[in-house]
Order: C-alpha cells, then sequence, then structure tokens
C-alpha cells in the first residue's frame, strides 16, 4: 500500500513540474522572440539539452543518479529521432500557418492511439476515446484560427507528427524493457539529441527567419533570457521523460493541451494578449475532456485492481486443495500474471 501511494505522489509530482515548467519556459521564449527580437528556436533547443546534459551530468557526479549504460546504437538513434522531430515540428511551423500546425499538434493524440493500438496491441475504452475526441475539439476550438494548406508544410507537418509520436512511445518502451528510469535516459540521449539540433539548427532557423543566429546582436538582456530559459528547460526535458515513464504517452499529450490552455490564460493574464469568448469556450470543453479523461482512467485502473485482487483466492484455495504439486504451480502463475502485468505498464 506504501508503494502504490508513492507511486501515486511521485505520478502527481512529475505531471505539477511539466505543467508548471513548461508554462514558464513559454512564457520565457515568448518573451525572448517576441519582445527581445531572438527568433531562433531550434538552435535555442540544441542550447536547452546542452545545458540539460551538464546538469545531469554533475548530478552524477554527486551521486544524485546511477549511471545505467545503454546499448549505444539504441541511444543514438533515440537521441537522433528526437531531435529530428523537434526540427520538423519547427519546420511545420515555418512553412504553415498557425491554425495547420495546431491541428498538427493535435493530430499527434489520435495517431499515438492507433500506433500503440497497431503495434503494441494496447486497448482504449470508448469511454477514453470519447473523452480524447471532447478534449481535442477544445483545444481547436480555443487555439485553430486559420487553416491554410499546402504541399511542403504538410509533408513536414506529417513527418513532425510520425516523428513525435515515434519518439514518445520509445521514450516509454526503453524505459520499461531495459528497467531504467527517467534521468538514466535522459542522460544519455542528451548529447545525441543537441548534437543534431546544435549542428542543423542555425541552418534551420536562417532558413525560417533569414537571419544568422551567430551574427545577432546579443544584449545582456537577452542573455539573461537565454540563460534563464536554458535552466527552466533542465526541468522541462527531466519532467518530460518522467511523466512519460509515469504514465503513458497519450497522458502526457493530454498534460500538453492543459498547458496550452494554460498558455493562452496566462499570455491573456501576463503579456496581454487578445483573448476572445472562442478562447474561453474553447479552453472550458478541453477542461471537461481533461476531466472525463482523468476520471475514466483512474476508474478504469481500479476496476483492474479490483479484478487482480479477486484473483488471488482462487489460487489460494487451489493451494490448499493439493498443496505440493500445485503449490509451485500456483506461485509460477502468479510470477507470470505479475511479469505480464509490468510489461504493459506505459510512460515531451
Amino acid at each position: 500500500m506504501g508503494e502504490k501511494t508513492s507511486f501515486q505522489l511521485g505520478v502527481v509530482g512529475a505531471l505539477f513540474l511539466s505543467v508548471a515548467s513548461s508554462v514558464s519556459i513559454v512564457i520565457c521564449n515568448k518573451a525572448l522572440m517576441s519582445n527581445l527580437g531572438f527568433p531562433f528556436a531550434t538552435t535555442l533547443t540544441s542550447w536547452h539539452l546542452m545545458v540539460t546534459f551538464v546538469a545531469l551530468h554533475v548530478a552524477l557526479r554527486f551521486n544524485f543518479f546511477e549511471n545505467k549504460p545503454i546499448d549505444i546504437k539504441t541511444v543514438i538513434l533515440f537521441g537522433i529521432l528526437n531531435g529530428v522531430s523537434i526540427g520538423f515540428l519547427n519546420l511545420s511551423l515555418g512553412f504553415n500557418s498557425i491554425g495547420f500546425y495546431q491541428m498538427t499538434k493535435l493530430a499527434i493524440i489520435p495517431f499515438t492511439v492507433l500506433l500503440e493500438t497497431i503495434f503494441l496491441k494496447k486497448q482504449f475504452s470508448r469511454n477514453i476515446k470519447f473523452s480524447l475526441l471532447i478534449l481535442l475539439l477544445g483545444v481547436g476550438i480555443a487555439s485553430i484560427t486559420d487553416l491554410q494548406l499546402n504541399f511542403v508544410g504538410t509533408i513536414l507537418s506529417l513527418l513532425a507528427i510520425v516523428t513525435t509520436c515515434v519518439g514518445q512511445i520509445l521514450t516509454n518502451t526503453i524505459q520499461k524493457r531495459l528497467n531504467i528510469s527517467s534521468t538514466q535516459l535522459l542522460y544519455q540521449s542528451a548529447p545525441f539529441q543537441a548534437a543534431i539540433l546544435f549542428v542543423t539548427g542555425p541552418m534551420v532557423d536562417q532558413f525560417l527567419t533569414k537571419k544568422n543566429v551567430f551574427a545577432h546582436k546579443y544584449s545582456n538582456v537577452v542573455l539573461g533570457f537565454i540563460l534563464l530559459s536554458c535552466l527552466i528547460a533542465v526541468s522541462v526535458n527531466f519532467s518530460t521523460f518522467l511523466v512519460i515513464g509515469k504514465t503513458s504517452p497519450v497522458t502526457y499529450q493530454v498534460l500538453g493541451h492543459l498547458k496550452t490552455c494554460l498558455v493562452l490564460g496566462f499570455g491573456y493574464t501576463l503579456l496581454h494578449d487578445p483573448f476572445t469568448s472562442r478562447n474561453i469556450v474553447g479552453i472550458l470543453v478541453a477542461i471537461v475532456g481533461m476531466g472525463l479523461y482523468s476520471f475514466f482512467c483512474t476508474h478504469e485502473t481500479k476496476r483492474k485492481q479490483l479484478g487482480d485482487h479477486s484473483s488471488i483466492p482462487q489460487v489460494r484455495e487451489k493451494d490448499s486443495s493439493t498443496p505440493l504439486l500445485a503449490g509451485k504451480d500456483g506461485y509460477q502463475d502468479k510470477e507470470n500474471h505479475e511479469s505480464k502485468k509490468l510489461s504493459k505498464i506505459s510512460l515531451v
């Protein structure tokens, strides 16, 4: 019971850390890019990952976590995939309207559900699918303003969706199958993510903004905001891996849309962004969808736990009837059952 309570507190803490750090970095980056004229998003992300790796390396030196070797091929491919997905998302934003970019982000949830259903044989109930539909409808109402299509932008959006979904599913799968923590996986993969973005980031940013990041004039204020953004990013990157590890890729995407609603609200409150009745209605609908998703997930989890407990008396009854042979078989059945349960737990 104590382990269960500790796990639940860990999930709540991970969710809170993810929301708080993500909303903070969005507000910081918006001030940096919109108000201070620093538009180099992809290059900034590479700096985020570099600082994250340095911070984790210092934590490792002070024995805050234990480094666990992972197959180098797996780490490299995983790191490159995540780095490429960030690049495709930024290119999608550059080639598409804001509305179509928001549609791209919304499409990540149903595509993740589709991939997990086909390849991981994961089952999603009708209630879960219904709550996700309500959530996506609300976020769409709140954030999508226009839908201008073009061929190149559409291809880039599809690539962004595929690489993001696969990257987040792998984040979950690698942690579970290799029995490693989110910190260990992030520490191993961050250098490769940073490297791919450090090499390609300036080119992507120059292509999108027609400006050179190395020729930019860096004032003390700009440098201060870049440093603040990098420090917050340590928490963002850590909490992303933590949330996906403790919950699932779909739950992480649901959380991401909660952040979108909060960012819209904070943008209006702190930065005086335009805010219409459509935004309010959309946010309220999205909140209803998130509430339903949370309720149905909790209800189904409790139902599974009750089903597990109800099977225990049957095992005991079998043990009492044939104590020697059935006792060994019953123990083996329980071990297999627990192994299957662990293999089905799921983990931006």
